[in-house]
């Protein structure tokens, strides 16, 4: 028996058939192995060890489901746009698993609700949307197999786009758009990133984006990443009659 399935949770989940009752709910059929998913919701911050020492949290499950999901969306692709090319197959895959996109559809289930960690008034990142729907797609492909997850990646990723040309032109990265627009037309770049604490508790990054040194937009945010992001979108739509577009750059 798999150590897995040996380990109790019922001082986690105070409602285990509540727990259950959501899951069957959430993925379309009834858990074999409710384990893998109290696993797949276990934040990091629980410290939870199993009988050996190792460290209990949906981090390894996580690296799995991105494995997983990118087999799963690779076969999607391949059978359904057979008139695509490698390059352009690549980039849709990238679009569908991006970490935006992910996040999307984690916070649209509600994932965090159901996931657990000693202080409950502490909020998750983001990223721990995506990081969630990684860890739950493992969870389903352990309890049922990969028939039962392939479905359910295609229902909850796939399904939404009824069709794939609106998929085609979502923008999940106006940083690396705005790069390759500056690379192209020869345009010099920089962000001028800064501290500011304003009058938030927690500090925040701000950022004043420069092409040929003139000031394009400013952006400001938690992370020095999401700050530049913010900074670009707003300069892709405030150059938009300067011809930046969103292109592929992965044609071939």
């Amino acid at each position: 028996m798999n150590f897995i399935q040996k380990i109790r949770f019922s001082s986690i989940w105070e409602k285990e058939d509540e727990f259950t009752g959501s899951i069957k709910k959430l993925i379309g059929h009834k858990p074999k192995d409710i384990s893998f998913y109290k696993i797949a919701f276990t934040h990091k911050s629980e410290s939870k060890v199993d009988h050996k020492g190792s460290v209990i949290n949906y981090e390894r499950l996580e690296f799995l489901g991105d494995s997983l999901l990118d087999a799963s969306i690779t076969t999607y692709l391949y059978h359904n746009l057979p008139e695509s090319r490698e390059g352009d197959l690549t980039q849709m895959r990238s679009k569908i698993v991006s970490r935006e996109h992910l996040n999307e559809v984690g916070k649209d289930l509600d994932l965090v609700s159901l996931a657990k960690r000693p202080n409950s008034k502490r909020k998750f990142s983001y990223n721990a949307y995506g990081d969630l729907f990684e860890a739950l797609v493992a969870a389903i492909y352990l309890d049922r197999g990969f028939e039962v997850m392939d479905k359910f990646i295609q229902k909850k990723l796939l399904d939404p786009y009824d069709d794939l040309q609106k998929l085609q032109g979502k923008i999940t990265s106006y940083k690396s758009l705005f790069i390759e627009w500056c690379q192209k037309h020869h345009h010099k770049y920089y962000f001028d990133i800064y501290e500011d604490s304003g009058k938030d508790h927690e500090k925040h990054f701000s950022v004043k984006l420069l092409v040929n040194n003139e000031i394009i937009s400013k952006g400001r945010s938690t992370s020095k990443k999401k700050a530049e992001e913010i900074a670009c979108k707003r300069a892709y739509y405030a150059l938009q009659d300067q011809g930046i577009s969103q292109q592929s750059s992965t044609q071939k």
